[in-house]
């Protein structure tokens, strides 16, 4: 059997070059206005105002709505689609193609790679592109340019309608169940939530009225009787007030910096990354981290200490000597701010797992 003589590419990049041009000139293909391409009017609006979605355009019925204009891709080789031709979406290249191959019965070197063929390679292996072309239905009997008919526009329509509803049903679903998962491993990680801390600070909760600590005596008297959950429990009291009030405040973070990793464990594949990784992500997103759990426990008079059974007053602290005073303000005005937001507990989960994940810091 006689070979057909084997192409350059470059020359059969020449050849669908000519084909697209001589196509984007022609008046009208396969006779008839009702064959015609979009005019360049409709062109030149879609160019200048912001193109609506492949569905709405095939909804609005728009005569002018060839596969070009509705951001079709070439079923055979994935570029942009110019048409519906021989009875499938395709480009110039490959209407080109499959028409040369048609008219002039050529056959192609038979190739055992099934090649994938797209825009960079598709004139590479020529046998596997006609193959494709035949198996995605392109036939010489159903010769078609220009216009999408009305069937397949009403297939294409409930096609995807179809699918965007399933892929949307979908995607909801799965962005519920991962939101559940956080906020379960939020509330099973962190002792003090915002949903409890604002019960008590409001007196809502049935709760006892938290001790408040304003000055120096109330501090030691809270020493004494409050439970505080932090390492110095137990140790005799500094002599210099602002130490002490430092390491209850350095030993709360120790308990938090726990809270995080573990809740950070739950994190769906955070357990997969390296070691160094987690520890990275961990180092650099821990105090935002605490800085928005902080605020959960902050009012504009002061905060909860010792899991919500005392409170410390924003004049006492503003009373304690430098630095200790210049560092907590700030953190008074960040979280009043923050609090404006009126995030809640299943908020802050997933807040708080962005913040970790963010690698980009």
């Amino acid at each position: 059997m006689e070979q057909p003589p084997e192409e350059a590419p470059e020359v059969r990049e020449e050849e669908e070059k000519k084909e697209v041009a001589e196509a984007e000139g022609a008046p009208e293909l396969n006779g008839g206005p009702e064959h015609s391409l979009p005019s360049s009017s409709c062109t030149d609006l879609s160019r200048s105002c912001s193109p609506p979605s492949l569905l709405d355009q095939l909804q609005m019925g728009c005569d002018e709505a060839s596969c070009g204009s509705l951001n079709m891709e070439c079923r055979v080789c994935g570029d942009k689609a110019s048409g519906f031709h021989y009875g499938v979406h395709a480009c110039e290249g490959c209407k080109g193609f499959f028409r040369r191959t048609i008219r002039m019965k050529l056959e192609y070197e038979k190739c055992e790679r099934i090649c994938k063929i797209q825009k960079k390679n598709r004139n590479k292996c020529q046998y596997c592109r006609f193959q494709k072309c035949l198996a995605l239905g392109m036939s010489h009997n159903a010769i078609r340019f220009g216009r999408m008919p009305e069937a397949e526009k009403r297939k294409l329509v409930a096609g995807l309608t179809a699918n965007e509803g399933s892929q949307h049903n979908s995607q909801v679903a799965d962005l519920k169940a991962f939101s559940k998962h956080i906020y379960n491993a939020y509330l099973k990680n962190f002792n003090m939530t915002k949903k409890k801390a604002r019960g008590i600070l409001t007196g809502k909760a049935s709760h006892t009225a938290p001790f408040v600590i304003h000055d120096i005596e109330t501090l030691w008297q809270a020493e004494k009787g409050l439970v505080w959950k932090q390492l110095v429990n137990g140790l005799p009291p500094y002599k210099e007030i602002s130490v002490h009030v430092f390491y209850r405040c350095q030993c709360t973070t120790v308990e938090t910096v726990r809270e995080l990793t573990e809740f950070a464990k739950s994190i769906p594949s955070f357990s997969n990354l390296f070691l160094n990784d987690q520890v990275t992500l961990l180092k650099y997103g821990v105090h935002e981290a605490i800085f928005a759990m902080l605020a959960s426990i902050v009012n504009k008079d002061g905060l909860l200490v010792a899991n919500g059974t005392g409170f410390v007053t924003r004049e006492f602290l503003r009373s304690l000597r430098k630095p200790f005073s210049d560092i907590i303000e700030p953190k008074f005005e960040f979280a009043v701010k923050f609090n404006a937001l009126e995030l809640d507990d299943s908020d802050l989960a997933l807040f708080i797992a962005a913040i970790i994940l963010c690698g980009g810091k």
